[in-house]
């Protein structure tokens, strides 16, 4: 059986990314400071406003201002002709302490919410990630790269990427269409913007054998991108949440991540069960495989883990599970220690996901649980 399946990615110019960037600058930030602070930072932005608010509960308070304006500077708002830049923004802040009443469950190793949290891991690609996703976001790094490197010196920050893969029996057939949009300086005609993405961007990302004579290129489907960034939309932390995880080919909590500490399990605990979804998978027992963690607030102990291999486990669930239980206490402390979490790690994770990439500091992508899930085999 055949069927089409489409994720998408946003550059770090895009206004949502800008917030998450923001929100995760200042908790790395305070971290750097104080690894016990709470933080809970959101932001939002339009044409020359960037408005931080939230609560923060620490022996260290930051430079809200300085970091707001470096994010946004590093991001490639740099001049008033982009219609948002660093150095012309109004910033204003809102910011209180966590309610002693939450801070109390918090500090005996509590959970910092109630909520539900999912994890993620497929074999379609060696990143144990859905391709889609994938396959977006690394045209949404390109795309930023071939703008900061200058080799596309007329590309602006604000961006989109979309790929729709065909599968056939649950497995990738072919890239059935690629869509870019990207912001570009005046007086740029479409026709050269195509030739370049296609040979800077598409020709460096897209597997060859994926294509064929039938794939389709769209780039800016309604002509001029000119106006982007804060002045073409608002921005807000937090909205970008199937950008940040599996494309929309897993479910999701509601939870955002951006801006907050990982005593809140909405970011901790999403971590904690992408780590055993991707070493289940890597252990191979099953294909892919999806879990949920539920938790109430102040309590340590997941209130309930649910497994989902959809039907290609090698093993009982009810065994993968059980193993779970046994290795994997799942309390906030465990998650925090374990995947050593209280480390100004964060602001990288706000652009391209937060999930699949090769990088140290992805603690929760580690494959060290692989030989413990093994034995089950």
């Amino acid at each position: 059986m055949r069927h089409l399946f489409t994720s998408e990615s946003v550059t770090e110019g895009h206004p949502d990314k800008i917030c998450d960037q923001i929100s995760d600058a200042i908790l790395d930030d305070i971290l750097a400071h104080d690894k016990n602070a709470r933080v809970a930072c959101e932001c939002t932005t339009t044409t020359g406003i960037v408005f931080v608010c939230g609560e923060i509960t620490s022996n260290y308070m930051p430079n809200i201002d300085e970091l707001v304006r470096n994010t946004v500077k590093e991001i490639g708002y740099d001049r008033g002709k982009y219609g948002f830049d660093a150095d012309n923004i109004s910033v204003i802040t809102s910011i209180h302490s966590q309610s002693p009443n939450i801070a109390m469950g918090v500090d005996r190793g509590g959970a910092g919410d109630q909520g539900i949290m999912f994890g993620y891991a497929t074999d379609e690609t060696p990143e144990l990630m859905p391709l889609p996703i994938m396959l977006a976001h690394k045209l949404a790094q390109r795309l930023s790269y071939v703008r900061k490197s200058k080799i596309l010196p007329y590309l602006r920050p604000d961006g989109k990427t979309q790929v729709t893969i065909e599968y056939e029996d649950d497995k990738p057939l072919r890239i059935d269409t690629v869509l870019l949009s990207t912001q570009h300086a005046e007086g740029v005609s479409q026709a050269r913007i195509a030739l370049d993405i296609k040979k800077f961007v598409f020709d460096e990302v897209l597997p060859k054998e994926l294509l064929d004579e039938n794939t389709k290129f769209i780039i800016n489907p309604t002509g001029m991108f000119i106006v982007g960034g804060p002045k073409g939309d608002s921005g807000l932390t937090g909205r970008k949440i199937i950008v940040d995880t599996y494309g929309g080919a897993s479910r999701h909590g509601g939870g955002a991540f951006s801006g907050k500490d990982p005593s809140k399990v909405d970011r901790s605990a999403c971590y904690a069960a992408r780590y055993i979804a991707k070493n289940i998978v890597a252990a191979k027992l099953a294909n892919k495989c999806e879990i949920q963690i539920s938790y109430a607030i102040g309590v340590d102990k997941p209130v309930s883990i649910y497994l989902n291999t959809f039907g290609t486990n090698k093993v009982s669930e009810e065994s993968i599970i059980e193993c779970i239980k046994e290795n994997c206490p799942l309390t906030p402390k465990w998650i925090i220690d374990t995947l050593d979490l209280k480390r100004p790690i964060y602001k990288k994770t706000a652009a391209y996901g937060h999930f699949g990439r090769e990088d140290e500091d992805f603690t929760w992508e580690r494959l060290d649980l692989v030989d413990i899930f093994s034995k089950l085999l």
